[in-house]
C-alpha cells in the first residue's frame, strides 16, 4: 500500500519510527489495487496450474483405507485424458477461479495490513510476526471461502457432475447433506491456509531481504523469482500433509468403505494407520509441481501489477 510499510519502519529508532509509521495513508483506491492485485494474480496463477490440482485430488483420494502400490503421477494423467477427455482436466475451474479472486484477495491483501498492526502494536516486524500475519490472512480468508472450495473439489473427483455446474453441486451438496457440508474440512482447510500463507509470505519476505543483503539482487524480476521458487519448494513441504485431509474430510462420501472422519486429526490417524504415513504426501509431487509454479506466477505477476498501479513492493 502506499506510505511507509513495515518492514521500512522496523529497522527505524524510537520516535523516528513511530513519526514515519503515522504517515502510513491509505485511500480507497488504494485498497482497491490492494486486493485487487492480489485476488488477480492468484485467480491467472491458478487458471495455468488447474489441471494439476486436479491430478493432485486424484492421487490423495487413491486406495482410501488401503496400502498398497501408488499410481504415479504420469499414469494418472494419462488415465484421465483416455477415459474421461482433456477437459476433464479443468473439472471445477469456474468456482477455483471464483476462489481465488475471493481467496487469494484476502490472503495476501490482508498480509501487509497484519503486519503493520503488529508493528505499531508491538514496534517490530520480524520472522515471527510476519509468520503470524501470514497465518492469520490465510485462516481467515479460507473461513470465508470454504464452500467454494467444497464444491471444487466435488466438481474435480466427479467428472458427472459437471453437467449441473458449480450452482447445481451446491443445491445438491445442500439438499443431500445440509448447509454444514460446505464447510466440511474447515478446520484442516484453516490450518492448511495458515501454513501456507506463512510459510509463503514469510519466506518469500525474508527469502527479499536476505537475497538483497546477501547478493548483488535488487528489487525486480530477479529477485522476485528467486524469492518465489525458495517460498513454493517450503509451502510444499509444510502443507503437504494438511493438503491430503482436507481434500479427504471434503470427499467424505468417496470414503464411506472406511466410515467417516471426525474431524482432521482422527483423518490424520486413520490415513497414517490404514495406510501408512507416507500417505499423508499422496499426491506431493503434484503439489509441488503445482503450488512452485503458482507460488513463484502469484508472486511475480503480484509484485509487477503493483508497480503498474502505483503501489510498494510486497
Amino acid at each position: 500500500m502506499v506510505g511507509t510499510s513495515p518492514s521500512d519502519s522496523s529497522s527505524l529508532p524510537g520516535s523516528a519510527r513511530r513519526d514515519k509509521s503515522q504517515k502510513w495513508q491509505v485511500s480507497p483506491l488504494d485498497v482497491a489495487y490492494h486486493f485487487g492485485t492480489s485476488g488477480l494474480s492468484v485467480a491467472v496463477a491458478t487458471g495455468v496450474t488447474h489441471p494439476l490440482d486436479v491430478l493432485k485430488v486424484r492421487l490423495q483420494m487413491q486406495l482410501v483405507g488401503q496400502r498398497g502400490q501408488l499410481t504415479g503421477m504420469g499414469q494418472v494423467f494419462i488415465q484421465v485424458l483416455k477415459n474421461e477427455g482433456p477437459r476433464s482436466l479443468y473439472l471445477g475451474l469456474t468456482p477455483a477461479l471464483t476462489r481465488s479472486l475471493l481467496y487469494g484477495g484476502l490472503r495476501l491483501g490482508l498480509y501487509e495490513p497484519s503486519k503493520y498492526v503488529c508493528d505499531q502494536a508491538f514496534g517490530s516486524s520480524n520472522i515471527f510476526v510476519k509468520i503470524a500475519s501470514g497465518a492469520f490472512s490465510g485462516a481467515i480468508s479460507t473461513a470465508m471461502t470454504n464452500p467454494v472450495e467444497v464444491i471444487k473439489v466435488r466438481l474435480q473427483m466427479n467428472s458427472g457432475s459437471t453437467k449441473a455446474g458449480p450452482i447445481g453441486e451446491m443445491r445438491k451438496i445442500v439438499s443431500e447433506e445440509g448447509v454444514k457440508a460446505l464447510w466440511k474440512g474447515v478446520g484442516p482447510a484453516m490450518a492448511r491456509a495458515a501454513a501456507l500463507t506463512a510459510s509463503q509470505l514469510a519466506t518469500y519476505d525474508e527469502s527479499k531481504r536476505i537475497l538483497r543483503r546477501l547478493t548483488p539482487l535488487e528489487e525486480g524480476f530477479n529477485l522476485h523469482l528467486s524469492s518465489s521458487i525458495v517460498a513454493g519448494m517450503v509451502s510444499t513441504l509444510i502443507t503437504a500433509p494438511m493438503d491430503m485431509v482436507k481434500t479427504r474430510l471434503m470427499l467424505q462420501r468417496e470414503s464411506e468403505t472406511l466410515g467417516r472422519y471426525k474431524n482432521g486429526f482422527h483423518c490424520a490417524y486413520q490415513v497414517i494407520r490404514t495406510e501408512g504415513f507416507r500417505a499423508l504426501y499422496k499426491g506431493g509431487f503434484a503439489i509441488f509441481a503445482r503450488l512452485g509454479p503458482q507460488t513463484t506466477i502469484t508472486f511475480v505477476l503480484c509484485e509487477k501489477l503493483r508497480e503498474v498501479t502505483g503501489l510498494k513492493a510486497l
